[in-house]
């Protein structure tokens, strides 16, 4: 028992390191501190784990494969920036290394709904006293 315990410790250990880099690493993008988005073999060795192992694990541990979580984590963050009004979906497009096309077309796929229609959805939903519209 003790082995599987020290397995599913890991396990949750590489996961969890996955999953705060990719917090990080989406940040540094966002801030303009990293120039692109890094790709999961590469974050892989960053975390000192080979990309398969990696792969395994997350999948085993959250049942997705980690570009699953790469993107959803993106687009979380893409809504946070499409909910204000203070850059063009555009510049948020570039802010996420896309082509503005080839974003809608990312953002759609997810969320089915494009950026713009987005944005004012859920600015009809804030109230107009709201921050977020600043």
């Amino acid at each position: 028992m003790k082995n599987d315990e020290k397995k599913i410790k890991r396990s949750d250990e590489i996961a969890g390191n996955f999953f705060a880099f990719l917090d990080q690493h989406i940040q540094d993008v966002i801030s303009g501190k990293v120039s692109e988005f890094m790709e999961v073999n590469e974050i892989a060795g960053q975390l000192a784990v080979s990309h398969q192992h990696l792969t395994d694990t997350v999948k085993k541990v959250k049942g997705k494969h980690p570009c699953y979580f790469y993107d959803a984590k993106i687009i979380e963050q893409a809504q946070l920036m499409l909910a204000g009004k203070d850059k063009s979906i555009a510049e948020i497009a570039r802010i996420f290394t896309y082509d503005p096309s080839n974003f809608s077309k990312f953002f759609k796929k997810w969320m089915h709904i494009t950026p713009g229609d987005f944005r004012k959805t859920v600015q009809n939903k804030i109230p107009k006293s709201s921050p977020y519209l600043d």
